[in-house]
């Protein structure tokens, strides 16, 4: 089984080939960071399968998806991330991945996933499938755009600059604040949104931002 992996992480990249190394099954025929070397590397390696980041090197793993189903239509896809909210992973589903499991359960799991995703099958690991399912029976929760679009001008100001890649000091000199304040408001947003550290809310404005660029 030939494996491009696209992780922006080195260290995480490494330790995920020297796990794949170790079966005879599976090579890892190609590496990127971003999705113009993801592309380059799936047209020239020409494997079974991609394990995906949602979080890219100024790219997102979405926008990969979204053209690996273009151009490698019967290409499969395993999403490795970090994040485990239910909209990330119907995204990714209806994008064309096949498989989707959280790093912190990597080492147990993707060798797993990889084999039944390669035989034509779907992986999802139990916490992601538990909440996708609690999903269908709740009803899905509102989309992040409607999340944003509830924020406050300020709080939408300050999410938009996270996700730009400012920092609370960049931010607090662009709108003429004070650090604390700009602060106070990066609790109310995660709180408002809903995402379990101040990590996890960066990763998802830089998401949301990369998302709605060309929009």
């Amino acid at each position: 089984m030939k494996v491009v992996l696209v992780e922006d992480h080195p260290v995480v990249r490494r330790g995920i080939v020297q796990l794949l190394h170790e079966e005879e099954d599976i090579r890892v025929c190609g590496e990127a960071e971003d999705v113009v070397g993801a592309l380059e590397a799936i047209g020239r390696e020409t494997p079974d399968i991609v394990v995906v980041d949602l979080s890219l090197r100024d790219s997102n793993g979405l926008d990969l998806l979204r053209e690996m189903r273009q151009r490698f239509p019967d290409l499969r896809a395993l999403v490795l991330t970090m994040h485990t909210e239910p909209n990330y992973v119907e995204k990714a589903l209806r994008l064309g991945a096949r498989g989707y499991i959280t790093k912190d359960q990597a080492d147990e799991q993707i060798i797993d996933a990889l084999r039944k995703v390669a035989a034509g099958g779907l992986y999802l690991d139990p916490s992601t499938n538990e909440a996708v399912l609690l999903r269908l029976v709740d009803g899905p929760k509102k989309s992040m755009d409607d999340q944003v679009n509830e924020l406050s001008q300020r709080e939408r100001s300050v999410f938009l600059l996270m996700g730009q890649g400012k920092n609370s000091r960049d931010i607090a000199n662009r709108l003429g604040l004070n650090v604390k304040t700009v602060e106070t408001y990066r609790r109310r947003i995660r709180a408002k949104l809903d995402v379990s550290n101040m990590s996890q809310l960066t990763h998802t404005a830089f998401e949301f931002v990369q998302e709605h660029k060309n929009v």
